[in-house]
């Protein structure tokens, strides 16, 4: 699957007057996104997407400054608990999409992973890409941690038993010819791990977020840290041996004191699945891409300006939803 970029930018300009005359004749939908921690990226982001997505009975017409969401569509944005309880969520029918990291949305439906002896998620499609989610390595500044390898024998937080993260960190270790068993492992989330972090009971810790992620700005408003980067011959190994993971970097700036980090990445995908129907994601698609929203995302969250049209089927490793592979198609993206 490839994107014309060219049609991606005109397809942007005629999705200005989408056309959902069926779906306008419903009753209301209600509509729910999955998202994650109200302290994290996908919270906010998932928030402007719902609020801008929906289109309440009687709301004053797109043309007439009103809503150019859905017709009769409530979407809301749902705190949880992140890329696996989302995937949870759509395939039990309890959400009916939802933000999931690439390689999460690729484990679920491949059957590996963290989904390793699962049953295959094989009604899980994919709506968009939105943006890229950047592998942190913060350390301690001071300790001499100026690569991956530096972290032997360091104390370092890989995230929780059966989190995306931490597969991502065993990858990452590997690139760099570590395992575990070569660091004092520890099993925390970013926040306990940034607590014991500046307590100075902690060395590092992985994250896998959009820059910048609330907890790690709040860490280095308080204490000196550093980026470690994840580049070279380490970073060629975990690009191409795993489709799910892109180059990437994290600007001077991003935190307090740190300079830019070149990284890996994988995109944040929104999904569905099959049991919503054509029409309706075709629907929330051409939402999605209208000019209202863009506004809207260009004001908000730094890590929102990267949702773009042209970028909107990268890093998908999944099926696309019949229904937004309808809308890509009709805009002449796919090849």
């Amino acid at each position: 699957m490839k994107i014309n970029r060219r049609a991606a930018l005109l397809g942007l300009a005629s999705s200005c007057a989408p056309h959902w005359p069926a779906l306008a004749q419903q009753d209301i939908v209600f509509f729910r996104i999955g998202t994650g921690g109200n302290v994290g990226t996908y919270f906010p982001i998932g928030g402007m997407i719902a609020n801008a997505i929906s289109n309440p009975p009687g709301s004053r017409a797109c043309n007439e400054g009103g809503s150019c969401g859905v017709p009769n569509m409530i979407a809301t944005a749902v705190a949880t608990d992140g890329s696996a309880a989302n995937v949870a969520g759509i395939a039990g029918g309890r959400m009916q999409s939802g933000f999931v990291q690439a390689d999460v949305a690729h484990w679920a439906a491949t059957g590996t992973g963290i989904f390793a002896g699962r049953p295959k998620v094989e009604t899980l499609r994919a709506i968009a890409n939105l943006y890229p989610e950047s592998v942190h390595v913060v350390a301690r500044k001071g300790l001499g941690i100026a690569g991956v390898g530096d972290l032997r024998g360091k104390r370092v937080a890989l995230d929780e038993p059966g989190s995306g993260t931490l597969i991502d960190a065993r990858l990452i270790l590997a690139a760099y010819g570590l395992t575990e068993k070569d660091v004092e492992a520890q099993y925390l989330k970013a926040r306990p791990a940034g607590d014991r972090l500046k307590a100075g009971t902690l060395d590092a810790f992985m994250s896998v977020s959009g820059w910048p992620e609330p907890g790690i700005a709040e860490l280095a408003a308080a204490t000196e840290i550093s980026l470690v980067p994840i580049d070279g011959r380490a970073a060629d190994i975990l690009v191409n041996e795993n489709s799910f993971f892109v180059r990437d970097e994290i600007p001077r700036g991003a935190y307090k004191g740190v300079d830019a980090v070149k990284t890996i990445s994988v995109n944040a995908l929104w999904v569905s699945s099959t049991r919503q129907s054509d029409e309706l994601i075709y629907a929330v698609t051409a939402a999605l891409w209208h000019p209202n929203l863009r506004k809207l995302l260009d004001s908000g969250h730094p890590k929102a300006r990267s949702i773009r049209l042209e970028t909107a089927l990268e890093g998908v490793a999944i099926p696309l939803h019949a229904g937004a592979e309808r809308f890509y198609g009709e805009k002449g993206l796919l090849k």
